[in-house]
């Protein structure tokens, strides 16, 4: 119960966090971050789980073990067998609403698809966590009816450090899924795609030599692209191209919101734009 009581309260603090990481995420690009504050978000998922490993298993294996090496019969259950029930009725409504939401935005991908592609962590960040609570209470009343009715203190110890387990497996996972965005993970290989196929319908252009792209938040991608235009292009024409270029991609790919573009081959230096 104690280890289902500080998981509880690990959880609520993690809520919490992520709500100010998406607040944070939100603000408007300023002269220090020009690229805007979409990054916030995942900082703040990646200490959701250090708080979870550190706090919410940590604790539950030491207390796991402690009981285990000191066991204590425990007296009568039936509070505690209602308590859980309770907490199981109130979580499970929470994961549902969380399975809802993350059904909605996986869009056309399978759920194992749509975590490792999914670039805001907000949506599975809830729903594993609430996943892992639902299964911690089912573990806790188990190891508490068996302490009770075997008489064997050890299996209360044993199911707290299953949770600890649990939940430190949770946390590992979730942090090696927000690593990369916190990092600067790509986008999708289906958006750079698109945007490969964009480019390639403009005549003027005669090879893309690099094209390269950054989430900087959820719905915030940032795209380089380098590329040979036809040598004989103006600098009139080469402008209107790659102003064109640009309002392609942003009208045809919605998360991309800055352009920049550089063209090689056209004199002896080369000429950048960004947009």
């Amino acid at each position: 119960m104690l280890s289902e009581g500080i998981h509880s309260l690990v959880d609520t603090g993690n809520q919490v966090l992520l709500l100010h990481g998406l607040k944070q995420a939100s603000k408007p690009a300023d002269k220090q971050f020009p690229f805007g504050h979409g990054k916030e978000i995942y900082f703040w998922s990646f200490i959701v789980a250090i708080l979870i490993f550190s706090v919410g298993s940590g604790v539950s294996i030491y207390e796991g073990v402690h009981h285990i090496l000191n066991p204590q019969q425990i007296s009568d259950p039936t509070l505690s067998f209602f308590v859980l029930a309770f907490a199981l009725l109130f979580e499970g409504a929470a994961w549902f609403f969380a399975f809802q939401e993350f059904t909605r935005g996986k869009g056309k991908w399978g759920y194992i698809d749509a975590v490792k592609r999914g670039k805001d962590p907000s949506m599975f960040v809830v729903l594993f966590e609430d996943s892992a609570a639902m299964l911690g209470l089912v573990i806790a009343f188990i190891g508490i009816a068996a302490s009770y009715y075997t008489g064997n203190p050890i299996y209360d110890g044993l199911a707290s450090v299953l949770i600890g387990l649990i939940l430190g497996s949770t946390a590992i996972w979730l942090a090696y899924e927000t690593k990369g965005l916190l990092i600067g993970e790509s986008a999708n290989p289906e958006l750079v795609a698109d945007i490969r196929q964009i480019i390639k319908q403009f005549t003027a252009v005669d090879n893309i030599n690099e094209l390269l792209t950054m989430h900087m938040g959820p719905d915030f991608v940032l795209v380089t692209i380098n590329a040979d235009f036809k040598d004989n292009l103006l600098v009139g024409e080469l402008e209107k191209t790659i102003a064109s270029i640009d309002l392609q991609i942003k009208q045809r790919c919605p998360p991309v919101k800055r352009v920049f573009i550089e063209a090689e081959a056209l004199t002896p230096l080369s000429i950048t734009s960004g947009s």
